[in-house]
């Protein structure tokens, strides 16, 4: 129209009807029609300046993914068929008679149209986002064991912990008693070849060869709290840490040994830094952290009759107290005689008869006779263990009983002895907690090494030596800042508000996480919430 009305007032020789043909021409319409509608078009614009042609190319291509309630019904029957959806399912679902007389379709949609509606849900090809829970996690044992002793054991210090924001400020409220540090134990491995493998790449690049497998580790074993971060002193001179070389040909493999040493370095250090406080050290499961003495008592591979030859194989030390291996790298054993027990008002009960007995010198007494003197005769005639150790009832601590070996795994003494850990950190003042099995959202520490092992992939040359590694590895703990630590305290925190409400695993994960969009969308939960249901 512009160009139309320029050439009109341009020429004075040319009409009006010759501007719109030569226009029309000139945008390639050798029609009448296109220069009629122009000069329609342009008159009605003259009387109206608001008047102005409407163009409606395109409204008949809306996606029917926008009309009615397709979305959702669609969203729903993808959930329906599970955890590997495909774009198929989609055009599986639009090819239904019923879909198809529903939106006017003659035919089901196609593949391609089918990916971009993937898109327009928020889906993505990809990995499934690995989760932090394992077998296990809600297994009956489990969970009691969470909720009768973990938790309790946690909120009974609640009272004198500070509390931190995820700004990582001291929040105001008052210490009840002389305040509670507590620190997060763990361990984790750090492989030389190990990195990231996503990045931009020209269409240039030609394959380079690369090492084979992860190549040698670095085993880190350290302890944080929300308070001060890594354990170390205040100078940052002394520390707790320990950098351990793994391997047959290297520093040989982390024991309950090297726990042990680990943990009197650390009581040392927060009693010589730390004073004005009381300590919580919480670790995990580990067998190396839950191993008892040797010696310790238990009914496992116990002979129900007297035995010449029943005690504990234990490991041989050798002249510098660490394990002694044979030539093919197998620990040497050497069998010593089982602790005594104990009766119920805390006298010894020795297993073995007396060097001096008359039929039995020296010798194992057999569980029958150990349950005698406890006053248990009807149980000291039952067999000696059920079939494969399968005993009847949901648990082996119920009050069935139906062997021998069952009786005595309920006894108090062999059922509640302690781990060399809890006796040597109790023995200096120090409580222990053990979180719970398979619970490694409980552990802060572990989003720690998350962090580091991320930072430590981006070092975009592979080491070749030990001390280059080990300065890698070092300098990606060291990233990890005093604020993210006390935000991944907070997060491990309000997993166990989540379970004290009689969350499960799954439950108390998608509360954390609300919790955080939550900081993220000042609208508040409830509007998230909402926000997500229509997504």
């Amino acid at each position: 129209m512009k160009q139309f009305l320029w050439m009109y007032i341009s020429h004075d020789s040319i009409t009006w009807i010759r501007a719109s043909v030569e226009t029309a021409k000139s945008r390639k319409k050798s029609g009448t029609h296109t220069a009629t509608k122009l000069r329609q078009w342009t008159r009605a614009f003259i009387e109206d300046a608001d008047d102005l042609p409407y163009h409606d190319y395109g409204w008949w291509q809306e996606s029917l993914l926008h009309k009615g309630e397709l979305a959702q019904r669609l969203f729903e029957h993808l959930q329906s068929v599970g955890k590997y959806v495909t774009a198929m399912d989609v055009v599986r679902y639009m090819g239904r008679p019923e879909i198809k007389e529903e939106f006017g379709l003659t035919k089901t949609i196609s593949l391609a149209t089918a990916k971009r509606w993937m898109h327009l849900m928020e889906y993505r090809w990809g990995k499934t986002p690995k989760g932090q829970y394992v077998d296990g996690h809600e297994r009956e044992d489990v969970v009691e064991d969470r909720q009768t002793v973990f938790l309790p054991s946690m909120e009974a210090i609640e009272g004198r912990l500070r509390e931190w924001s995820d700004d990582g400020e001291q929040l105001p409220g008052p210490i009840k008693g002389k305040p509670v540090m507590v620190w997060y134990h763990d361990e984790v491995t750090f492989y030389r070849n190990d990195r990231q493998e996503l990045h931009w790449v020209h269409k240039n690049d030609t394959p380079v060869p690369k090492p084979k497998g992860e190549g040698t580790s670095i085993m880190i074993s350290d302890l944080i709290s929300a308070e001060v971060g890594w354990l170390r002193s205040p100078d940052g001179q002394e520390s707790a840490r320990v950098v351990f070389r793994a391997g047959k040909n290297r520093e040989g493999y982390f024991q309950s040994e090297d726990i042990l040493s680990q943990t009197a370095q650390v009581i040392d250090l927060l009693k010589a830094h730390y004073p004005d406080h009381d300590h919580v050290l919480v670790f995990d499961h580990a067998p190396t952290h839950m191993k008892r003495r040797d010696t310790s008592v238990t009914a496992y591979k116990m002979t129900k009759s007297p035995s010449k030859v029943f005690g504990v194989d234990v490991n041989k030390p050798g002249a510098d107290g660490r394990p002694v291996y044979d030539s093919e790298g197998k620990l040497v054993k050497m069998r010593v005689r089982m602790g005594d027990a104990k009766f119920s008002d805390g006298t010894t009960q020795p297993l073995y008869f007396p060097d001096d007995h008359p039929t039995h010198p020296g010798q194992f007494k057999g569980m029958a006779q150990i349950l005698r003197e406890r006053g248990l005769t009807k149980e000291a005639e039952l067999p000696a263990q059920c079939p494969d150790f399968h005993c009847p009832g949901p648990k082996a601590t119920d009050p069935v009983k139906c062997c021998c070996r069952r009786v005595l795994f309920n006894q108090p003494d062999f059922a509640e002895g302690e781990t060399l850990l809890e006796t040597l950190c109790r023995s200096h003042g120090i409580e222990i907690i053990y979180l719970p099995k398979f619970h490694c959202e409980l552990n802060p520490i572990e989003r720690c090494w998350c962090h580091a092992k991320r930072v430590y992939r981006q070092n975009p040359n592979i080491t070749t030596t030990d001390d280059e590694m080990e300065r890698n590895v070092i300098a990606a703990l060291e990233s990890v800042s005093l604020l993210s630590m006390r935000r991944f305290c907070n997060t491990a925190l309000r997993y166990m508000d989540g379970y004290r409400q009689g969350l499960n695993g799954a439950q108390s994960s998608y509360a954390a996480r609300v919790y955080s969009s939550h900081r993220r969308y000042p609208e508040g939960i409830a509007a998230e919430m909402e926000r997500k249901m229509r997504r």
